[in-house]
């Protein structure tokens, strides 16, 4: 198994296996389910390199750490607390295998995934600490993804990692889904991590790759399992879910078949996938109730009239910008205003889109993001000034953060070059 192939496993099995085995275990013991989980993996990489790959790896992998669970709960019981709500179950051995099975089933990891997520977004840690927990023990994120999604270094993102983990091994048991009366509270926190781990995989910072789908999947199968909790089925979740959907319907075309990244304008819309479409605009229809908009409403409406065109000059520019405009009001980013610029060059031409650009108070934010150069490069590009174009996009090439984003880029920067002469 190559590396690339065994950390999409490690990523996909992780964040089940850590919260199943904290489930048993208990908070306090984050540390040890983590040990469990990389022993469970490591043996894997051992046995299959000699006997080669199961058939069904993540069952492979599962059974193992189920195994090991038992081990140790055998071995330590004596010595160590485990999961207080378990209590005697795992006390006696008439109950523990029975016990940790249970644990162990589809649902019940289901159930345990969402008490993770809801226990790493404790008000006691920052809002940042409480996305990175999310992404590195529900979702499988390395340090090193997590520093890329948040701009930031390896080292640092280590080191809030352990300090975060040290914070909430220290907050008590397992967040109680069933009827907690702070659910409502850690919602938002919930819903932002699953909001970044897509966009991570829709157009993140990845050095791997421009487009990575397993995360977009994972994303609305966690969003998804949110939604069908009773406590979670709530507007905002709901128009999260269309969100996610209608962007994934863009997903079989953001690449073209040499594996470039083809922008929108170029996108063929017969690639896009039409039951995506549709369940994405179903969720947003049942979005649709009680007094709230959010960002999620939002950016899934924009999504949903660019579904809606056929090709990319009947788009209805003026509609997105007045969506962007209301999301300029709800939650105010200089990426927010830097789409909105891109819809307003589109609506009234590329010298308004440069000077919404220009107005945008914190631009300097933008600077280390390789498609705020790319956007001005466009713009100038279609005031025919080829020259300057090409200077922008050359900032973008030597910026770009995989070989699809630069692949794009030195095709624009090399067009931009050749009309200059």
């Amino acid at each position: 198994m190559n590396e690339t192939a065994s950390d999409r496993l490690f990523r996909n099995e992780a964040g089940r296996m850590v919260a199943a085995l904290t489930r048993l275990f208990g908070l306090h013991n984050l540390g040890l389910a983590e040990d469990v989980v990389q022993d469970a993996f490591c043996r894997a990489l051992e046995v299959w390199k000699l006997r080669g790959i199961p058939h069904n790896p993540s069952a492979w992998l599962m059974s193992t750490a189920k195994n090991r669970a038992l081990d140790v709960l055998r071995r330590e019981r004596t010595a160590r607390n485990f999961a207080p709500d378990l209590g005697r179950l795992l006390e006696t051995e008439w109950t523990l295998a029975n016990t940790v099975a249970e644990v162990f089933d589809a649902a019940g990891i289901a159930d345990d995934r969402l008490r993770m997520m809801f226990s790493c977004c404790h008000p006691q840690l920052p809002e940042a600490a409480q996305t990175m927990l999310v992404l590195h023990l529900v979702a499988g994120f390395g340090a090193g993804e997590i520093a890329g999604a948040f701009v930031s270094t390896h080292a640092a993102v280590e080191k809030r990692l352990t300090r975060s983990k040290r914070t909430l091994a220290q907050t008590g048991p397992l967040f109680d889904i069933a009827g907690s009366a702070d659910f409502a509270q850690r919602l938002p926190a919930v819903q932002r991590a699953l909001y970044l781990l897509f966009n991570e995989g829709y157009h993140g910072a990845s050095a791997r790759a421009a487009v990575r789908s397993d995360l977009c999947r994972e994303a609305i199968a966690l969003t998804r399992l949110l939604a069908e909790h009773a406590l979670g089925d709530v507007p905002s979740t709901r128009a999260l879910c269309a969100l996610m959907y209608l962007n994934a319907a863009r997903l079989p075309a953001r690449l073209d078949a040499f594996g470039d990244l083809s922008p929108l304008y170029e996108q063929d819309r017969t690639r896009w996938d039409r039951g995506l479409i549709e369940t994405g605009c179903d969720w947003l229809d049942r979005s649709a109730t009680g007094s709230e908009v959010n960002r999620y409403h939002v950016e899934a409406a924009i999504a949903s009239v660019h579904a809606r065109a056929t090709h990319f000059e009947a788009t209805n520019w003026t509609q997105i910008v007045a969506l962007y405009d209301t999301l300029l009001t709800i939650a105010p980013s200089p990426i927010v205003a830097l789409n909105r610029a891109i819809a307003l060059a589109q609506l009234r031409g590329p010298q308004a889109g440069l000077d919404a650009i220009a107005a945008i108070s914190d631009r300097r934010r933008l600077e280390q993001y390789p498609f705020y150069h790319a956007a001005l490069g466009e713009l100038e590009r279609r005031r025919q000034r080829p020259a300057v174009a090409a200077k922008h996009f050359d900032a973008a090439f030597s910026l770009a953060r995989n070989d699809a984003e630069r692949r794009f880029l030195k095709t624009r920067v090399a067009a931009c070059a050749a009309a200059a002469s």
